[in-house]
C-alpha cells in the first residue's frame, strides 16, 4: 500500500504506478539502486562496475586532472555556461579536435572522408540523436538483436518506419546475410514509391547497420570486418553505412601503435567510406562522462541542426572535459596500455579457470556455465551455401577463437542466489535478469578490471564452484524428496 500522504498527492495515478511495481516485485525482476558506495574504499572485490581499465581510482589519472585543472591560463573551471549552441566553450571545441586526431587514422583514398567528432553529455544521447535524425524517409536500418536500447528509442522517434527496421540474431554472419537478402529481394512496391530492393540497388534509399564494437552483457565482439565487406559487394552505389558504438571498447582495443581506439581502429576499419560513424563514450574505461560522435562534417552540421538531444541541453562541464582530456593523456603516452593487456590477460585466464573447475566437479551446465563463445570445444566457424555468406577464411576471421573481452556471462537460471553467494564471500558480480536480457538468458555478469589479480579470479571460480556444488545437491534432495512424496500416494 501507498503512504497515506503519497496516495492523497497522487489519486488514481498513484495507483496504478504502484500496481505496475507491485508486479515486478511479484515476479522478481523490480529494478533497485544498489547501496551507496565510496568506489576505491569497498570491502567487496569489484566484479560489476565498468571501470574497466580501474583509472577512477588512479592516482596518476587524478595526478594528471588536478595540474591541468589548475594551470593559471584556464579561464573557466566551472560549469559550462549553457548550451553549445549558446556558447562554444573553447575547451569542448578543443577536446573535439584532439579526438579526431587521436582516434581516426589519416583517409586512404578519395572516398574516405575524414571524420570530424562532436560532443554529447552521454552515449545514450548520441545514440538517440543520431538514429533519430540521419536516418531519412525510406531508408532501411538493420539492428543486431542486441543492440543498446538508445538505438531502438532513435529510431522510434525517426522518419524510418517500423517496417523498414529489420533485426538479426546476434552476432550472427548468417543471419545479417540472411535480412540483407531479403531486403534485396523486396520487389514489392510500396504506396508511393519504388520497391525495397529497387530502392536500394539504385542507391536512391540508404542502409544502416547499427552494432556495437563489444556487447556489454555477453562480452561478444561483432563481426565488424565481415559486415563492412559485404556492404562493400552488396551495395556498390555506397548506400550501406555501418554505425559502430565504442562504448564498451573504448580505451581497451585498438592497433599496435594507437591503443585504446576501439575495435575499428584495431581492425584498421576507422576511415572506411562505410564506417559511417563512430561511438566512444568516456564513463567506462576511461573513468569520465559524456561522449563523442565521430562521423562526416555533413552529418555533424545536420545534428547541430536537427539533435535535440544535443541543442537543448547544458553542454557537459568543464571539469568533465579535463577529466577526459587527462585520460587521454596516459592513452596516448602509452600508460593506459599495460593496463588493459593485464585485463585481456585476466580474462583468459578466468574462461580457462572456471571452464577446467567445472568440468572437474561434473557441474551440469543446467546450473551455470560459461557461453558457447567462451568454451574453445565448443567455437567452430560454420559453412553455408548462402550466396551473400563470405568465404569461411573470412567470415571466421574475427571469431576463431574468440578475442578476450573484459565482460564473462555467467549463465544460469539461478543469477540471484549466485550473486548472494559471491557477496557473502566479498565479491561484488550484479546478476542480470530479463528484462535487462532475453527470458532463458539469465545471468551473473561479471566485470574484470586492470585492478583486479589472479587471486581475485581465483577466488570467484571457487565461489562459483562451491555454489554449483551446494546448489546441485539441493536441488537433488528437493527432487528426491518429491519423488519420494509421490511414491508414497501411490
Amino acid at each position: 500500500m501507498l503512504p497515506l500522504g503519497e496516495s492523497y498527492q497522487l489519486g488514481s495515478l498513484g495507483s496504478k504506478l504502484h500496481a505496475a511495481l507491485a508486479s515486478r516485485e511479484a515476479r522478481s525482476i523490480r529494478r533497485r539502486l544498489p547501496e551507496p558506495s565510496v568506489l576505491g574504499k569497498q570491502s567487496l572485490i569489484d566484479f560489476t562496475s565498468n571501470d574497466y581499465l580501474s583509472l577512477s581510482t588512479s592516482p596518476l589519472l587524478r595526478e594528471r586532472f588536478l595540474q591541468k585543472i589548475t594551470k593559471k591560463e584556464r579561464g573557466q573551471i566551472l560549469g559550462s555556461a549553457g548550451s553549445r549552441l549558446l556558447v562554444n566553450p573553447d575547451a569542448h571545441h578543443r577536446l573535439e579536435r584532439r579526438l579526431e586526431s587521436i582516434l581516426s587514422r589519416p583517409s586512404r583514398n578519395e572516398y574516405d572522408t575524414p571524420q570530424v567528432g562532436i560532443l554529447f553529455n552521454s552515449g545514450f544521447d548520441a545514440n538517440v540523436s543520431f538514429f533519430t535524425c540521419i536516418p531519412q524517409s525510406g531508408d532501411l536500418i538493420i539492428l543486431d538483436e542486441y543492440i543498446h536500447a538508445s538505438v531502438w528509442d532513435g529510431l522510434k522517434a525517426s522518419r524510418v518506419t517500423q517496417d523498414c527496421v529489420k533485426s538479426f540474431q546476434h552476432n550472427s554472419i548468417e543471419s545479417f546475410c540472411a535480412v540483407l537478402e531479403s531486403l534485396l529481394n523486396d520487389t514489392n512496391p510500396s504506396d508511393s514509391s519504388a520497391s525495397v530492393a529497387e530502392r536500394l540497388r539504385s542507391g536512391t534509399s540508404s542502409l544502416f547497420v547499427a552494432v556495437e564494437s563489444l556487447y556489454s552483457m555477453d562480452g561478444t565482439l561483432s563481426p565488424l570486418r565481415e559486415i563492412n565487406r559485404l556492404l562493400a559487394k552488396f551495395l556498390p552505389k555506397r548506400n550501406g553505412y555501418l554505425i559502430v558504438d565504442e562504448a564498451h571498447a573504448t580505451g581497451i582495443y585498438g592497433p599496435p601503435h594507437r591503443p585504446g581506439c576501439g575495435r575499428a581502429s584495431q581492425l584498421g576499419l576507422d576511415g572506411e567510406c562505410r564506417v559511417l560513424a563512430r561511438l566512444h563514450t568516456f564513463g567506462k574505461a576511461l573513468a569520465g562522462s559524456g561522449a563523442i560522435l565521430l562521423t562526416t562534417p555533413l552529418l555533424t552540421s545536420y545534428l547541430i541542426n536537427y539533435a535535440r538531444p544535443l541543442i537543448y541541453t547544458t553542454a557537459l562541464a568543464h571539469p568533465n572535459v579535463v577529466l577526459v582530456e587527462a585520460a587521454f593523456d596516459l592513452m596516448v603516452e602509452g600508460k593506459t596500455e599495460q593496463l588493459s593487456t593485464h585485463l585481456l590477460a585476466l580474462s583468459s585466464y578466468l574462461a580457462s579457470l572456471l571452464q577446467s573447475e567445472l568440468e572437474q566437479a561434473r557441474i551440469s551446465p543446467d546450473f551455470v556455465c560459461l557461453p558457447p563463445h567462451l568454451i574453445p570445444s565448443a567455437h567452430a566457424s560454420s559453412s553455408t551455401s548462402n550466396p551473400f555468406a563470405l568465404p569461411s577464411s573470412v567470415s571466421s576471421s574475427s571469431d576463431s577463437p574468440h578475442p578476450s573481452a573484459p565482460i564473462i556471462p555467467l549463465l544460469t537460471p539461478y543469477p540471484r542466489p549466485l550473486s548472494a553467494h559471491l557477496l557473502t564471500l566479498g565479491m561484488n558480480a550484479r546478476p542480470i535478469t530479463w528484462p535487462t536480457v532475453p527470458r532463458g538468458k539469465e545471468r551473473v555478469r561479471v566485470c574484470l578490471h586492470s585492478g583486479n589479480t589472479r587471486k581475485d579470479v581465483e577466488s570467484l571460480v571457487s565461489g562459483v564452484v562451491e555454489w554449483a556444488r551446494a546448489w546441485t545437491e539441493q536441488v537433488k534432495n528437493s527432487l528426491t524428496t518429491e519423488s519420494l512424496q509421490t511414491q508414497s500416494k501411490l
